[in-house]
């Protein structure tokens, strides 16, 4: 039993946010995020062998905010991220400035713990104080990677030090990209640094530098830009496995070690997602495979034999995989004639006559892309005769970083706009029909579906608006406002302003129309989307509709901005959410009692 800070035992139950192992496997150290309250979060250290506490734990009161651990290689200290200590009173848009990465030995008071990496830590490498400074470890490295990054955008800037220099004085930290240099993943095997850069390749390249003298611009390339998008590099002991996504489907590729060496392709089980796991002392990669219509399974790839075999360390499950769904991938025509890709599941044999309850989901930021995923408890969907829609708009990753910069700061509008012809495709071609049509979106994805339905509130019987963004002219005032910046902007430029007026779902709400029924969620614990946000859009639309159907606010007091009070608490989210549409959509079972 993990025994929680005195300050975050009544937030309600808690969640895990980043964990890492020892090299020797005696220690895990684990953070913890009470109520879904990432500003509060805590970092302890479990002792394997026994489960035990070890009596290390790096709680909110010295700052910590579970930033992902890294273990040294002797296995008694580790680096993480913490927050600044601020005084009470200090604006809470300062909340998370100057994050550094700190070191912990093991057996120490945590609140000595010293900076490391980041603002004013390292002579030399000036770190504004909006970035995120953090340092990665490679398993079996020589090397440790120093990061800033400002949150939200995909490219950061990389150092490179040997690892047993952390702590000491004087580390001899050496650049190796910077953020011009568009540079957005770096993996090490041994004296080879591998890095994924979009610059003058939109849709990704890979390239290897020496770890020893890192010089960009003398860099080897090894997997050229295609039309094909490079999601991730992975090096293991055997090659390297390259992970694209090629019109909505991953393709994996290993490239062995050594001069010369030509791509081998690797056979996935079915088309879909499969995310890679590899280890630079171990050959061969693990695979967590899903689909739009099969649940992930988890399997292994070996060289030797170039097979790809299930692990069985995830049995099929009764509904993990269905035989009576099937997925379609289109491309819908947008405003500007751009073509967009939009992908749709349903039941096999769904009549297009306009009268199947369907929702469509869309997010368009960060260079995020919505990758294909399987859900069991989706089937609850289907069997009511429900469609499922992704509508990959522009904000995202889906095409590289072009298609992410046609939906950021000017371009934004191409982000609900995309998601507005998406939906008008699913009623001309006649899956649903506007009383039978709801719309989505999670956070960031709050700009696009609450943008959709103010722009275009007459194609959505519905709307479920999950811990948007909805007040972007108000949001850099919150704390976590500030990192947010490089992605949506700021309100001290004109310009800057502009784009964020355009963008804010609450200022677009205008008196008398006829809004569909919507269903806004927050968590009190939210520290990404404060809860005033989603409740004062939830007053302005129900002050401003005229077209009598409810507007309505879900709070989990004991949740934060994805959850923290448990799997109970997200079934019953999900079932709520469902039975709105449902009601909405005037399907027989839930219906009021009159």
């Amino acid at each position: 039993m993990i025994k929680l800070a005195p300050e975050n035992q009544a937030k309600g139950k808690s969640g895990v946010a980043g964990s890492a192992i020892s090299d020797d496997g005696r220690f895990m150290a684990l953070g913890i995020v009470p109520g879904g309250s990432e500003g509060n979060s805590e970092i302890h250290v479990i002792e394997m062998a026994t489960g035990h506490e070890t009596g290390d734990v790096i709680a909110h009161h010295v700052g910590a905010e579970a930033w992902y651990p890294y273990w040294l290689p002797d296995g008694h200290a580790f680096v993480y991220g913490r927050t600044q200590d601020l005084p009470a009173n200090a604006p809470v848009a300062q909340e998370r400035q100057n994050f550094r990465a700190y070191l912990h030995v093991m057996g120490t008071d945590p609140a000595k713990d010293v900076p490391v990496f980041g603002a004013g830590v390292v002579a030399g490498i000036a770190v504004d104080p909006s970035i995120i400074a953090s340092i990665q470890i490679p398993r079996g490295s020589k090397y440790a990677l120093g990061v800033l990054n400002g949150s939200v955008t995909p490219n950061s800037a990389y150092y490179i030090a040997p690892v047993d220099s952390i702590g000491k004085p004087n580390t001899p930290w050496r650049k190796v990209a910077d953020f011009a240099d568009g540079v957005t993943d770096i993996d090490i095997h041994g004296d080879d640094l591998y890095v994924l850069t979009y610059k003058n390749a939109s849709r990704y390249q890979a390239i290897r530098l020496d770890a020893r003298k890192p010089n960009l611009a003398t860099a080897q390339t090894v997997v050229a830009p295609s039309e094909a998008v490079i999601e991730s590099i992975n090096p293991a002991e055997d090659g390297l496995y390259v992970r694209s996504m090629d019109g909505g489907i991953d393709k994996l590729q290993r490239i062995p070690f050594g001069a010369n060496a030509k791509p081998e392709p690797v056979a996935l089980p079915f088309d879909g997602t499969a995310y890679v796991g590899t280890d630079p002392r171990i050959p061969g990669a693990m695979l967590y495979v899903t689909s739009w219509t099969k649940a992930f399974k988890i399997y292994a790839y070996d060289p030797r034999t170039r097979q790809v075999t299930d692990t069985k360390l995830q049995p099929t499950g009764p509904y993990d995989d269905p035989g009576n769904l099937e997925s379609e991938e289109v491309r819908v025509r947008s405003h500007d004639g751009v073509m967009v890709p939009l992908s749709i599941v349903h039941k096999k044999g769904l009549k297009l006559d306009g009268s199947n309850p369907t929702l469509i989901e869309g997010y368009g930021g960060y260079a995020i892309s919505i990758n294909p995923y399987f859900d069991p408890e989706s089937i609850a969907w289907f069997e009511l005769g429900g469609v499922s829609a992704t509508c990959h708009v522009r904000g995202g990753g889906e095409y590289g970083e072009d298609w992410h910069l046609a939906g950021k700061g000017k371009t934004k509008p191409n982000t609900w706009l995309d998601f507005i012809a998406c939906a008008q495709y699913l009623i001309d071609k006649q899956y649903t029909s506007t009383p039978k049509l709801a719309g989505t979106g999670t956070s960031a994805g709050g700009i696009l579906i609450g943008r959709a339905i103010t722009a275009r509130p007459d194609i959505f019987g519905a709307a479920i608006i999950q811990v948007g963004v909805l007040n972007p002219v108000r949001f850099e005032l919150t704390s976590n406002g500030e990192t947010n910046i490089p992605e949506l902007g700021s309100v001290k430029t004109e310009d800057g302003f502009k784009i964020l007026l355009e963008m804010d779902s609450y200022l677009h709400v205008k008196d008398g129309t006829r809004y569909p029924a919507v269903l806004l969620t927050t968590g009190m614990n939210d520290p990404r989307v404060d809860p005033w946000a989603p409740a004062k859009m939830t007053a302005r639309l129900q002050a401003a509709t005229s077209s009598g159907k409810p507007v309505l606010l879900r709070v989990d007091y004991g949740g934060g901005h994805g959850g923290g009070s448990g799997e109970n608490e997200a079934q019953q989210k999900q079932a709520d959410e469902w039975s709105f549409l449902f009601w909405q959509f005037g399907v027989p079972g839930f219906q009021p009692d009159k």
